[in-house]
């Protein structure tokens, strides 16, 4: 990896860097999904593989914050059938960098996370069309939303394959352009998951996920000393973005912060493909 490359930035260049990692600290405790953005941000301003490594290190610390924040509303259960099927979405992952190149990683990582937000609003709105009766008002989260734990059913057989099919391209996309947390969104939107759950079992997810991404993107020289003297700069503006997110998802409803994660995953799906 050409790491000079990474300190050549003109100060419009290093003010988008900044406001990116701004908003992984905004993501990681409002609006999950968010993130996708500055990803994009980043994929624009540095090459797209070298950029995977300079974000890693960053989501690390607004993962550290997320945990500290919601560490008590995490939903081990959901996780522990999450994580096998991301190993292998990791490895696979691995693999794919090894011989894609930059266009290739943006196309891809842009369509699926387009797939993963029409597959939610088809499917939620097919369970409003089931509760109309209703029941719809509790499934959807009109109040503020502050359960912890899933409301589908998720220990059934259908709801293994699900878990492990969204394990898999999130631990896909995840180790290939650090995007899996719309993968993860759509998951656990169609779980059922209220604001708090949502949050903390992501928090204690990404935090475990992205730490044991580092071997294998340093392996892949995509982090090194250089980069990670950048990313001890930017990392001081995960910070601010954290307390106004803890500040924001106090006072956004259930039914917008649904809204607002999908809203941020098409955003971020685009923005890969038109980039």
């Amino acid at each position: 990896m050409d790491t000079m490359t990474l300190w050549h930035l003109t100060g419009w260049e290093f003010a988008a860097l900044a406001f990116a990692a701004l908003l992984v600290g905004f993501s990681k405790t409002a609006v999950s999904g968010a993130n996708t953005v500055s990803l994009a941000i980043f994929a624009a301003v540095l090459p797209a593989r070298a950029s995977t490594g300079i974000l890693l290190p960053v989501l690390i610390a607004g993962d550290v914050l997320a945990v500290l924040t919601y560490r008590r509303h995490a939903h081990w259960p959901t996780l522990w059938r999450l994580f096998p099927a991301v190993g292998v979405g990791v490895a696979v992952g691995t693999l794919f960098l090894v011989w894609a190149d930059d266009a290739v990683v943006r196309t891809s990582i842009g369509v699926i996370l387009l797939l993963m937000a029409g597959v939610t609003v088809w499917r939620r709105r097919q369970a409003e069309a089931a509760d109309a009766s209703g029941a719809s008002d509790s499934a959807d989260g009109e109040g503020d939303g502050d359960g912890d734990r899933e409301g589908d059913g998720t220990s059934s057989r259908s709801g293994r394959v699900k878990a492990r099919s969204y394990g898999v391209l999130g631990g896909f996309t995840t180790m290939v352009a650090n995007a899996g947390g719309p993968v993860m969104s759509m998951y656990l939107l169609s779980a059922g998951f209220r604001k708090l759950g949502f949050l903390g079992t992501s928090a204690f997810f990404f935090l475990i996920v992205n730490v044991s991404k580092v071997p294998f993107s340093a392996g892949l020289g995509l982090i090194d000393g250089r980069s990670l003297l950048l990313d001890a700069v930017l990392v001081v503006f995960v910070v601010p973005g954290a307390v106004l997110g803890r500040w924001a998802v106090k006072r956004i409803n259930q039914r917008l912060f649904e809204r607002l994660v999908i809203a941020a995953t098409v955003v971020g799906g685009l923005q890969l493909l038109l980039t």
